[in-house]
């Protein structure tokens, strides 16, 4: 009996041994015609394997990619894409800078800003208007989501007036959702009181025989 662990290491052990093993007989075949047959029959065989991968950018691409790389690079075929080196992949990727963003109310993030933004654009007064309460009644959806507290309108209605340096303020009468409809959770009735209790602290429920 032979064991996995006395067996060649996968190179990329998501597409399984018999794929590695394909891919083995592909350098190993000394046809080239025959070789680019088989190579074309593994990728079909690899992307069948993960269909739900399809949508993704490059996708063949990667996939070309990933058959040259567990052949150690040893496959020679004719590729749709340039064929990688080792080199490709031995270096780290660049590092990503990470956005640094000063936000003066942090439970709210970048996408409020972006709404006030456009909202501030909208020429016509009474659209304005309109998609103002909506954005207070989001803000007051995210305040209460993230500090579990109670708000006022008020509050939120300076916020708006803040972030928008003045562009925007809500029009004066409006009320907001209450807290109940946008955060059902966000604010809880005191109910610790045990209910089957009587008022002279005596369980209601009947004795057993």
């Amino acid at each position: 009996m032979e064991y996995n662990s006395e067996r060649e290491k996968l190179i990329i052990p998501e597409y399984g041994r018999n794929i590695q093993n394909m891919v083995s007989h592909a350098v190993n075949t000394e046809d080239r015609e025959e070789r680019n047959k088989i190579a074309q029959a593994i990728i079909k065989v690899m992307g069948a394997l993960f269909p739900y991968l399809r949508d993704v950018e490059d996708y063949n691409h990667k996939l070309w990619d990933h058959l040259f790389i567990m052949s150690d690079f040893k496959l020679d075929v004719d590729s749709p894409y340039p064929k990688p080196t080792p080199e490709d992949f031995a270096g780290r990727p660049d590092m990503i800078e990470y956005p640094k963003n000063d936000f003066k109310y942090g439970h709210y993030g970048k996408s409020i800003e972006q709404f006030i933004k456009v909202v501030s654009e909208i020429k016509d007064e009474e659209e304005k208007q309109k998609a103002t309460v909506q954005i207070a009644n989001l803000m007051k959806r995210m305040y209460l989501t993230y500090n579990r507290d109670s708000v006022t309108d008020e509050i939120i209605f300076k916020q708006v007036v803040e972030l928008s340096g003045g562009k925007l303020s809500v029009p004066e009468g409006t009320l907001l959702a209450n807290a109940q409809d946008l955060v059902p959770n966000a604010v809880r009735p005191n109910n610790h009181r045990n209910k089957r209790r009587s008022n002279n602290g005596k369980s209601n429920f009947k004795k057993r025989n």
